[in-house]
C-alpha cells in the first residue's frame, strides 16, 4: 500500500504520442462533477474492526479511487466519506464514471488480514464550467447524498446555470426550439393528505437541460419565456406532456390529479384559455392549475373570469406561494380556488421560529374559513410535519415525502407507498413542546 494517495492535478496536458511529433490535445472540459461517496455499512465495519482500522480502510478506498481515476482529485472528507472531483468534455461521461466506480469498488478490501466489502452510496452534483459557486456545488452534492441514503441508489443533482450570465436572446431562441423538439422534461412531486395519510395529488415541475449550459432553473427560463412571448407554447407543451403521463399513471392504477404551474401572463390570454380547456376536456384529464395570487393584479377582471372558466371545465385552482409576495384579501376572496399553498419560506423555519408558527396557523384558519384546503410546501423534517398536522394543515409537500422525480420513479414510489415511512416518523406526541410554543 502506498504511504499516501496520489496527488492529482487537473488540467494536465496530454502526453506525447510515441513515434510522432503530434501532441494529442484533449477536448476542453465543459462539465464539472463532484461525487460524495459514503460507506453505507461503515457502522457495521467499525464494530467489526474498530475505529483505527476503519480509518485506514477509508484511506484505502480513497487510494483505490485515486489510482483508478488519475484525472480526479480524491480526498477523504470524514470518517466514512470521500470526495471526488473531475472535469469532462461531455455530461454523458458521468454514467461511465459511475459504472466504473461500482466495478472498482466491488472487489474486497483487506483489513487486518481479513477481507471485507464496502457498500458505496453516491451523491453527485453536476454543473457546467466555468462557474464561481463551489459552495453551492458542494451543497447540491450533500443534498444528493442525503437522498441517496434514502433511495439506496446514486442520486444526481444538477446545479442550474444562471440566465443573467447567458445571452437571453439566444436562450429564448433555444427555448423555443426545445419546445418544438421535445427538449424539455417534467418531474413530479407528490402531495400527501395529512389526516388520510395518502397521496392526494401531484405537482408537475418543468425542467430544461440545455445542451450547452446544462440545467437551467425554471426561475431563470420562465421569465425568458414570458419576455419572448413563448410562455403559452411552453405551458401547452407541458400540459400535453402531463396529460400523456397521467394516462400512464391511470393505467398503472393511480388516478391522481396533477397540478401545472400557470404564468400570470396567460390568465388574460384568450387563445391560451381556449386551447388549454380543449386539451383537458378532450382528454378527460384530471388537471389542476397553480397560480400565484399576485398574478391576477395585471388584469383582475379577465384573470378572475378565465379562472372561473377553468373551474367550469373541471380544472381545479390552487393559489401558489401564498405569503411570498404582497397578499391581498380583496383578491383572495374573489379567486375560485380550492387550495392555498403556504410558501416554503414560512415552513422551513416552522420549528425554530417564534413568528412563523403564528403566521402559518392563522393562514390555515383563514383558508379554512374561505373553504379552501391548505398545502404546506417545503416540508423537510418529521417535526415540521407533526406540527403542521396539529395545526390542521390538510396536505404537505416536500423532500421529507419525495424530491421531484421522473414518471417511472413516481410510479414505483406510488406502488411502494413510499410516503408511509415519512408519515410514520411524524407522530405528534413527541412534539408537544413545539405545539405549545406555536400556541403561545
Amino acid at each position: 500500500m502506498n504511504d499516501s494517495p496520489p496527488r492529482i492535478a487537473l488540467g494536465d496536458s496530454a502526453p506525447d504520442v510515441p513515434g510522432s511529433d503530434v501532441v494529442a490535445v484533449a477536448p476542453a472540459p465543459q462539465w464539472q462533477f463532484l461525487i460524495l461517496l459514503a460507506v453505507g455499512n461503515f457502522t457495521m465495519l467499525r464494530r467489526r474492526f474498530g475505529r483505527p482500522l476503519c480509518a485506514t480502510l477509508i484511506e484505502d478506498v480513497a487510494i483505490r479511487l485515486a489510482e483508478g481515476f488519475p484525472d480526479s482529485v480524491v480526498r477523504p472528507t470524514g470518517a466514512a466519506q470521500i470526495e471526488m472531483m473531475f472535469l469532462a468534455p461531455t455530461r454523458t461521461m458521468l454514467d461511465a464514471r459511475l459504472a466504473a466506480i461500482a466495478s472498482l469498488l466491488s472487489d474486497p478490501f483487506v483489513v487486518a488480514e481479513d477481507r471485507c466489502r464496502i457498500e458505496p452510496i453516491l451523491g453527485i452534483a453536476v454543473t457546467t464550467v466555468p462557474h464561481d459557486d463551489d459552495v453551492r456545488l458542494l451543497e447540491d452534492a450533500e443534498h444528493a447524498l442525503a437522498d441517496a441514503h434514502i433511495e439506496c441508489r446514486p442520486v444526481v443533482r444538477e446545479m442550474a446555470a444562471r440566465a443573467d450570465r447567458l445571452d437571453r436572446i439566444a436562450l429564448a431562441r433555444d427555448l423555443s426550439q426545445a419546445v418544438e423538439c421535445d427538449g424539455l422534461y417534467v418531474e413530479y412531486q407528490p402531495k400527501v393528505h395529512v389526516r388520510q395519510q395518502r397521496i392526494s395529488s401531484i405537482e408537475a415541475l418543468l425542467r430544461w437541460r440545455h445542451p450547452t449550459h446544462g440545467m437551467i432553473s425554471p426561475m431563470e427560463f420562465i421569465p425568458v419565456a414570458e419576455e419572448s412571448r413563448s410562455i403559452a407554447a411552453l405551458t401547452l407543451w407541458t400540459l400535453r406532456r402531463v396529460i400523456a403521463d397521467q394516462q400512464r399513471l391511470t393505467r398503472a392504477g393511480h388516478d391522481l390529479r396533477i397540478y401545472v404551474n400557470i404564468s400570470g401572463m396567460l390568465l388574460s390570454d384568450q387563445n391560451f384559455v381556449r386551447e388549454a380547456c380543449a386539451l383537458v376536456t378532450d382528454s378527460h384529464a384530471s388537471i389542476g392549475f397553480e397560480i400565484t395570487e399576485t398574478s391576477v393584479i395585471r388584469d383582475p377582471e379577465s384573470a378572475i373570469s378565465n379562472l372561473q372558466t377553468f373551474v367550469d371545465m373541471g380544472i381545479t385552482i390552487a393559489i401558489d406561494d401564498y405569503g411570498a409576495g404582497l397578499s391581498s384579501l380583496s383578491y383572495l376572496k374573489q379567486l375560485p380556488a380550492c387550495e392555498l399553498k403556504i410558501d416554503k419560506l414560512f415552513i422551513t423555519q416552522l420549528t425554530s421560529s417564534n413568528r412563523d408558527p403564528l403566521i402559518v396557523r392563522s393562514t390555515i384558519d383563514l383558508a379554512h374559513a374561505l373553504e379552501m384546503e391548505v398545502v404546506a410546501e417545503g416540508v423537510e423534517t418529521p417535526a415540521t410535519l407533526a406540527l403542521l398536522g396539529v395545526m390542521g394543515c390538510d396536505m404537505v409537500q416536500g423532500y421529507l415525502i419525495s424530491r421531484p422525480i421522473g414518471l417511472d420513479a413516481l410510479i414505483r414510489f406510488l406502488a411502494e407507498q413510499g410516503h408511509e415511512a415519512a408519515v410514520a416518523l411524524s407522530k405528534p406526541a413527541p412534539f408537544a413542546r413545539l405545539v405549545a410554543n406555536a400556541r403561545a
